[in-house]
Formats: structure tokens, C-alpha cells, sequence
């Protein structure tokens, strides 16, 4: 059975973090626990919604949000809304084969996961000046 990803990984959210607009990601990897402190350079499994962020900022760590390291991350949903129309021709996705295509540019990526395709559509797009 197929691994399912329901987020960006990190590398993927960094990546994209450098390309795409901070407010089209919908969660965040963060390096420190809502549970307690714990600085480091590992981003804990745990996601945080954004809302969930400025909560733990608000409560717990003011003041000492300058040790956090953030990283955007986007669910499918938000990968989705960032894929532009090209040539009036929105994406075609092929959730059984994981694939993205865009006919109007002959643009087609295949992945293991529909996130990963997302993500490698994305990245070509940026590479070939249409994000």
C-alpha cells in the first residue's frame, strides 16, 4: 500500500518557502514543542495550524519567539489553490496515477503521492516563469 502524505515534508516546505507567498501555506513545521521548550535545530512531527501558532505565541512564549524557527507547509488543498491557470487551462490531477498535467504547455509529472506531484508541478512551473 502506498504511503499517503497528507503535508509538504521539510525539505519540500523549504523549498517551496523560498518560491511561493508565506499566506498560501495553510500549517507550519516548527523546531520547538507547544509542550515545552526544547530549542533545536530538528523540527518536531508535530504541525502546527496557523491559528495554532499564534496561540502557542500568545500564551506561552512571548518574548522568546526569537528562538523559533518556522517553515511554511502546505496540505494538498493549499498546493491546489496555488496552481495557476495557464493559457485560460486550469491543471488536470489523475489522483490514481498521482499526476498532474498541464495540456496548454505540455507539462506532465507523475509522483508516488499526489503531494509529491504537487510539489515537482510547482517547482517546474517556478523554473519555467509561470509562478
Amino acid at each position: 500500500m502506498a504511503t499517503i502524505k497528507s503535508y509538504t515534508d521539510i525539505e519540500q516546505s523549504k523549498k517551496l518557502a523560498e518560491i511561493l507567498p508565506s499566506e498560501s501555506a495553510d500549517m507550519s513545521w516548527c523546531n520547538s514543542s507547544a509542550k515545552g521548550v526544547n530549542y533545536t535545530d530538528e523540527y518536531s512531527a508535530k504541525l502546527y495550524t496557523v491559528k495554532e501558532m499564534q496561540e502557542a505565541f500568545d500564551e506561552v512564549f512571548v518574548g522568546w519567539d526569537k528562538h523559533w524557527k518556522l517553515i511554511p507547509c502546505w496540505s494538498l488543498a493549499a498546493l491546489l489553490n496555488v496552481l495557476p491557470k495557464i493559457h485560460g487551462l486550469k491543471p488536470i490531477l489523475d489522483l490514481e496515477e498521482n499526476s498532474i498535467q498541464y495540456s496548454g504547455i505540455d507539462l506532465y509529472i507523475t509522483a508516488s503521492n499526489i503531494i509529491d506531484a504537487c510539489v515537482e508541478t510547482i517547482l517546474k512551473l517556478y523554473e519555467l516563469k509561470k509562478i
